[in-house]
C-alpha cells in the first residue's frame, strides 16, 4: 500500500467530491498521518467536523507536500477518543488542544490539554516552576495600549526566562460559523475581517473556495489586480513592521521614515479600493475595481519612488553597529525548532526553511510569474527583520514589472452557486505567512462546515521558544518581530 493511498490527493484551490475523501478508523487516520510527516508532509489543519450541536463526527486532516506541490486529504470515522499525535508531531499540539475544545474528542495523553479558544478567566491552569529564586511575571491579558487581550506568563530565574506561556481565546467573535450559514452577502465581509491587517489574503483564500465549489473561473486581469493589492498588503505590514522594530530599540531615524513609507502603500490601498486596507477589492469571480490608465500611472511612481527611499532607509538602519548588535542574537528560533512545530511565514524563512505558497502551492498569477523566496540561517530578530526588507524590495520589483504590463481585460466565468457535498482547500501566502481555508458544502451547496487557520495560529507557539533563555527584557522586541495576531487566533 502506498503512502498516499489512504489521502485524496488536489492542487491548492481545487475541489474534490467529498465521497473520494477516505474515511478511516481513527487508527489508520493516525498513524497514516505520522508516516506523510516522517516523509516530509507538513500539517496545513487537522480539525473534528463537528458542528454546534457537537454530534459525534470524524477529524479531517489537511497535509501539504511542498516539494510536490500538492494537497493531501483523509478523514476518520467517529471516535470519542484516539492516542495523541502530539508527542511524535509537536505540529499538531495546538490542533489538537482545539479539536478537544471544540468536539469533545479526547486527544489521549496530550501533554497540555487547556483551552485554545476559550480562556477560563481564573479557571485555566498555568504551567508553574519551582525552586529558589524563581519567580513569575504575568503580563494581560489587559494592557497598557489600544491592543487586543493575550496573556504571557514568564518563569524566571533572575531576568532569564526559563518558560513562556502564551494564552489567548478572550475574544470570540465566531467567524467560522458566521461562515459556516453561508455563502450570503455577509460572506465576504466576514472574511476581510478574520484579520484586519491581512483582510485581502483572507478575502482571496475566501474566493478561491467559491470559485474552487462553483467551478468558476478568473480573468487574467483580475488575477493581477489581486496579486498587486496582495503585494501591496505585504509591503505596507513588512515596512510597518521595520518601523515598529526600530521604535522598539529607541532608533527613532528609521522609525520616522519606515513610518511614513508604510502610508504610502496604505494610501495605494485607498487608491484602488476606497479604504487603506483593500477590503472590497476582491469578490468571488474577481476583482470589484480595476486599476485604470491615470491610477496605474500614479502607482508606478508610487513604487519606483520607494525602491530608492526603502533601501536607503534600510541601508540607515541595518548600516549602524548599535542597531546590529541589538538584533543580533536575541529571540533565536532554531531551524528544527521551526520545522517541528509547523512554523510558517517570516519567521519559518528567517531559520531557513524554504517555505512559501506563492512558490510551493502556487495561486492566481504566481502561476506565471514567480517571486524568489528569501531566507536567512539565523533565526533571530536580525533576520527577521532582514527578511522584511528584502521581501519587501522583491515585492517593489514585482510591482513595477506588473503594473507596467498589466495584462488585457479578459473574461472569466460567473461564480455560480457552490456544487453540494464538495470540499475544497485554499491556501494564500499572506504577509505573516500561509493562511490556510477548508470547506465543505451539504447537498443544497452551503457550506457545512468552514474552518480558518491563520498563521499567527502556528507560530504563536514560535514566540514562546524566541523567549526561552534569553532576557525577559527581550520579550517586546521579540515580540514585535514576530508580530502575530490575536484576532487571527481567536476567531
Amino acid at each position: 500500500m502506498s503512502l498516499t493511498s489512504r489521502f485524496a490527493s488536489i492542487r491548492n484551490g481545487d475541489s474534490v467530491d467529498f465521497s473520494k475523501v477516505p474515511v478511516v478508523p481513527i487508527e489508520d487516520f493516525r498513524s497514516s498521518i505520522l508516516k506523510m510527516a516522517a516523509a516530509k508532509h507538513r500539517l496545513c489543519a487537522l480539525f473534528s467536523q463537528a458542528t454546534d450541536d457537537r454530534a459525534p463526527a470524524g477529524l479531517l486532516a489537511v497535509l501539504a507536500d511542498d516539494i510536490g506541490g500538492r494537497l493531501y486529504l483523509a478523514a476518520s470515522q467517529p471516535a470519542a477518543s484516539y492516542p495523541t499525535l502530539t508527542p511524535e508531531l509537536p505540529q499538531a499540539h495546538l490542533f489538537e488542544r482545539e479539536i478537544h475544545e471544540s468536539s469533545g474528542v479526547l486527544p489521549e495523553g496530550h501533554p497540555w490539554l487547556k483551552p485554545v479558544r476559550r480562556a477560563l478567566a481564573d479557571k485555566t491552569p498555568f504551567f508553574q516552576e519551582q525552586g529558589e529564586e524563581v519567580h513569575e511575571v504575568a503580563v494581560g491579558p489587559i494592557h497598557a495600549g489600544i491592543i487586543e487581550p493575550g496573556h504571557f506568563r514568564f518563569q524566571c530565574h533572575g531576568e532569564t526566562v526559563h518558560h513562556l506561556e502564551i494564552q489567548l481565546g478572550y475574544q470570540h467573535r465566531g467567524a467560522e460559523r458566521l461562515l459556516s450559514a453561508g455563502p450570503d452577502r455577509r460572506s465576504m465581509a466576514v472574511a476581510e475581517s478574520i484579520c484586519g491587517d491581512t483582510a485581502i489574503a483572507h478575502a482571496w483564500a475566501h474566493c478561491m473556495i467559491r470559485e474552487a465549489l462553483a467551478g468558476a473561473s478568473v480573468s487574467l486581469r483580475d488575477e493581477a489586480l489581486r496579486a498587486v493589492v496582495l503585494e501591496v498588503e505585504r509591503l505596507s505590514n513588512h515596512i510597518g513592521d521595520l518601523g515598529a522594530i526600530s521604535n522598539d530599540i529607541g532608533y527613532l531615524p528609521a522609525t520616522a521614515y519606515f513610518g511614513r513609507m508604510r502610508g504610502d502603500f496604505l494610501n495605494m490601498l485607498m487608491l484602488v479600493s476606497g479604504n487603506r486596507y483593500g477590503k472590497g477589492m476582491l469578490q468571488p469571480g474577481g476583482a470589484a475595481f480595476d486599476i485604470p490608465d491615470g491610477m496605474r500611472a500614479q502607482m508606478i511612481e508610487t513604487v519606483r519612488r520607494s525602491v530608492t527611499q526603502v533601501k536607503e532607509v534600510a541601508d540607515m538602519f541595518f548600516g549602524e553597529p548599535s542597531v546590529i548588535s541589538r538584533l543580533e542574537e536575541t529571540g533565536t528560533v532554531s531551524m528544527k525548532v521551526c520545522e517541528d512545530l509547523g512554523l510558517v511565514g517570516v519567521c519559518a524563512r528567517a531559520a531557513g526553511l524554504d517555505r512559501d505558497v506563492r512558490q510551493d502551492h502556487p495561486f492566481g498569477l504566481y502561476r506565471f510569474r514567480h517571486i524568489p523566496v528569501i531566507k536567512l540561517d539565523s533565526g533571530d530578530v536580525f533576520a527577521r527583520a532582514m527578511v522584511r526588507f528584502l521581501e519587501a524590495q522583491r515585492s517593489l520589483e514585482f510591482l513595477n514589472a506588473l503594473l507596467e504590463n498589466l495584462p488585457e481585460a479578459s473574461a472569466g466565468s460567473p461564480c455560480g452557486t457552490p456544487a453540494g457535498n464538495r470540499l475544497s482547500v485554499s491556501l494564500i501566502e499572506g504577509w505573516r505567512g500561509e493562511v490556510c481555508h477548508v470547506a465543505k458544502t451539504g447537498r443544497d451547496g452551503r457550506f457545512e462546515w468552514y474552518k480558518v487557520i491563520d498563521p499567527s495560529f502556528h507560530n504563536w507557539i514560535g514566540l514562546a521558544m524566541a523567549l526561552r533563555g534569553g532576557e525577559i527584557s527581550d520579550f517586546p522586541l521579540s515580540n514585535k518581530s514576530f508580530n502575530l495576531s490575536y484576532a487571527g487566533h481567536d476567531l
